[in-house]
């Protein structure tokens, strides 16, 4: 059952997280060739690097914990296993590499971790099923997708308070970044909709209509062309980002999850 995938950070692998096979699967990312396996890693639903690049993170949705692993370059040494209730989902890094941010889409939360101990440092409420993360670009706000209902939650971390709800679309579900350092993707998987965040008016500044429950996202090296996994129908969409217009549907296996490119735009 592989789910989200990503490149390590010298780019010369992507490791594709297989969830129900409790592993890591290391692909050439221009070939799409096996290069190595590692077993024994619990439910990889999500993963993470930190910026610093010297700690791997693994959510365990079914298991209902996060690992924390040391990452040398090449090596994944586990340092701890945290229980973390109830399904924690997606994540997302402070720019000092101090805190991991994860979503608890079971018991409707987002709690900081502390990565250097892997102890939580505190948990806030916020709306039902909480499932996409992502840090603007200034560091003061993260950014979560409420699947349970149509908006963006702003919360300011450093005072642990919500500051603001950007309405979305049905289903507000992962963040995409559009590689300019101040707008951001986010998809809706019940409304088929794809919004354009701008990051520093926070604000909803456009809407792209998108068919079958769009999921993750992946954009071109020109910022071109958007690719979107469609979760209920089995395709793939590409999309002209200048016209929000759907020009190509790709047909994919079941549930089509995580998606990459080599050469992609930057992630801020």
């Amino acid at each position: 059952e592989p789910h989200h995938l990503m490149a390590t950070p010298d780019n010369k692998s992507l490791i594709v997280a297989n969830a129900i096979g409790d592993e890591l699967v290391f692909l050439d990312p221009k070939t799409g060739q096996i290069q190595r396996r590692i077993k024994g890693i619990a439910d990889p639903y999500q993963i993470g690097f930190s910026p610093d690049q010297k700690w791997f993170v693994s959510n365990s949705l079914r298991l209902d914990r996060v690992d924390f692993y040391k990452f040398d370059g090449s090596n994944f040494t586990l340092a701890s296993r945290l229980p973390l209730a109830k399904l924690p989902s997606h994540m997302a890094f402070d720019a000092a590499s101090t805190t991991v941010f994860i979503t608890r889409q079971g018991s409707d939360q987002v709690s900081a971790i502390d990565l250097a101990t892997q102890k939580i440092k505190w948990t806030i409420p916020v709306g039902k099923l909480p499932a996409g993360i992502s840090m603007t670009p200034d560091d003061k706000h993260l950014l979560v997708g409420i699947m349970g209902s149509d908006y963006v939650e702003v919360i300011d971390w450093h005072t642990q308070k919500t500051v603001k709800r950007i309405k979305a679309g049905a289903g507000t579900h992962n963040f995409r970044s559009m590689g300019d350092k101040r707008h951001v993707f986010v998809s809706n998987r019940v409304s088929n909709t794809i919004n354009i965040i701008d990051q520093v008016t926070l604000e909803n500044v456009g809407t792209i209509p998108v068919p079958g429950g769009p999921d993750c996202m992946e954009l071109s090296a020109d910022g071109k062309t958007l690719w979107a996994t469609l979760r209920w129908i089995k395709k793939v969409a590409v999309i002209d980002v200048a016209s929000k217009k759907v020009i190509k549907l790709i047909p994919v296996g079941r549930s089509p999850h995580g998606v990459y490119f080599f050469a992609h735009a930057p992630r801020m």
